[in-house]
């Protein structure tokens, strides 16, 4: 195929050829000497001065149009060039040029001068909708741009176009409508309880009003014209409000008055005296349950079977305290014997008491005056036993230390005790000395343990 079209038949002769040289079309030759083609284009044969084919020297006086050479070439049957596109056309080579001038597949460029270069059968639909030069008319708003501002900034933007509300409300109306729409009529849109502050949809703003915490309404009471938010109703009905009908202040003390809040002042100032003389009466009568109280807890908590293991923190502070501001007698928590047995303590002097101070540890057995006492039998005559624990970690090591002694019964010790009379007790002024209790385990994180045992075998219960 040369210059735009195709020969069919018969095959051209050689001498119709042009040099490899020469890529033109027949139509556009002119015959030289020795059977040479060469080209004569636009630009000439500037710099040719031989013969392509033969590279003999040209001589351009010798050079001549061959008329009928050019007939018969231009009447060679042709087919388009764009025959593999779909172009049917076949005729003379001479009506080629008016041919491509009308052909629908020949490239042409946009009458619009786009830039574009289409073929001549795509031309009006580029025109009706590609061209970004073409001129459009917005079937909306009726204004005219071109195909490039309408596809750039005018398409989806126009504000005459009818869309949907983005809420999905269903409403459709114009773009210029939309935003006030949206932020003022729209009934999906969000919004503000103007109340409690949280947000909702505006068809449910009505139904969270009538459980909305912070709601103005009225007291139930009817106290106050003002309103009051949901949430503080309980509280200002329990706490302020005058309508409600509220119990005297001094009802535990037994007044049974019961009046409305605004009443209650001048109810409370009329009966001081009658109010005093109940809380009196209150107060008396709560102090004898709590000695009842105090008295059972104590007798609950209270060991009663004679078997009593004494703790003495601090063993280091207190024995100081002891050896440098004289004798103190420390006594342990009292305790019973049996169930409705002695009651009994033990104190214990730890720098020593007497001939023993400085030396040895005293440890004393006293009988305290007890609720049972006027059934039991006097004098005491149940055996005592005093044990100083060894606190070795390995049991086989351990040594206590341990006494015991049957009560004389003659000595006033043992005799039934009085409230009014103070006794040292009967005891061990030297139970252990001071350098024996520094050794073994005696005293171990600063503790120390006395067993204090009272054998009841042979009580009588009364």
């Amino acid at each position: 195929m040369e210059g735009g079209f195709t020969v069919i038949a018969p095959p051209l002769p050689p001498r119709y050829e042009t040099p490899s040289i020469c890529n033109r079309s027949f139509d556009t030759a002119t015959v030289f000497s020795s059977k040479t083609v060469e080209c004569l284009d636009k630009n000439g044969n500037a710099g040719v001065f031989k013969c392509p084919e033969d590279d003999k020297p040209l001589d351009y006086g010798k050079i001549f149009p061959d008329n009928d050479l050019y007939k018969e070439i231009t009447s060679s049957i042709v087919r388009c060039k764009h025959y593999k596109e779909g172009c049917k056309w076949v005729d003379p080579l001479s009506s080629l040029q008016s041919h491509l001038d009308v052909c629908r597949y020949d490239a042409v460029s946009c009458p619009n001068s786009c830039s574009a270069l289409l073929s001549r059968m795509c031309v009006h639909d580029h025109l009706e909708y590609t061209c970004p030069r073409r001129r459009v008319l917005c079937e909306f708003c009726g204004n005219e741009f071109s195909g490039e501002q309408m596809e750039q900034s005018h398409s989806g933007n126009c504000l005459y176009e009818t869309v949907w509300c983005e809420n999905k409300c269903g409403a459709r109306l114009e773009r210029r409508y939309l935003s006030n729409h949206m932020k003022n009529e729209c009934h999906k849109r969000t919004v503000q309880c103007q109340f409690c502050k949280r947000e909702f949809v505006e068809e449910t703003l009505q139904t969270h009003h009538y459980q909305c915490p912070r709601f103005p309404i009225q007291c139930p009471n009817r106290c106050d014209p003002a309103k009051i938010p949901r949430e503080e109703v309980d509280g200002h009905i329990k706490e302020h409000c005058p309508s409600v009908s509220v119990t005297c202040a001094f009802k535990e003390a037994g007044c049974k008055v019961k009046c409305q809040r605004f009443h209650l002042d001048s109810h409370m100032d009329e009966n001081l005296k009658r109010h005093l003389s109940m809380a009196w009466d209150l107060v008396k009568q709560q102090q004898q349950e709590i000695r009842q109280l105090r008295n059972a807890l104590h007798a609950s908590t209270q060991v009663t079977n004679g078997n009593y293991i004494w703790r003495i923190s601090d063993y280091k502070s207190k024995y100081l305290e002891s050896a440098y501001k004289g004798a103190k007698e420390l006594t342990c928590q009292p305790f019973y014997t049996s169930r409705h047995g002695y009651k009994v303590s033990a104190s214990v002097f730890l720098n020593g008491y007497g001939n023993s101070d400085n030396k040895y540890l005293s440890l004393y057995f006293k009988i305290l005056p007890g609720e049972y006492d006027n059934l039991l039998e006097w004098p005491f005559r149940l055996p005592v036993t005093f044990t100083l624990y060894d606190q070795a970690a390995d049991q086989d090591k351990r040594r206590n230390i341990v006494e015991r002694f049957m009560p004389d019964p003659t000595r006033k010790q043992f005799k039934k005790p009085h409230p009014d009379m103070e006794s040292l007790g009967f005891g061990y002024p030297k139970f252990v000395s001071l350098e024996t209790l520094k050794t073994k385990n005696y005293i171990k994180d600063d503790i120390l343990y006395i067993g204090i045992k009272v054998d009841n075998k042979s009580f009588i219960v009364p």
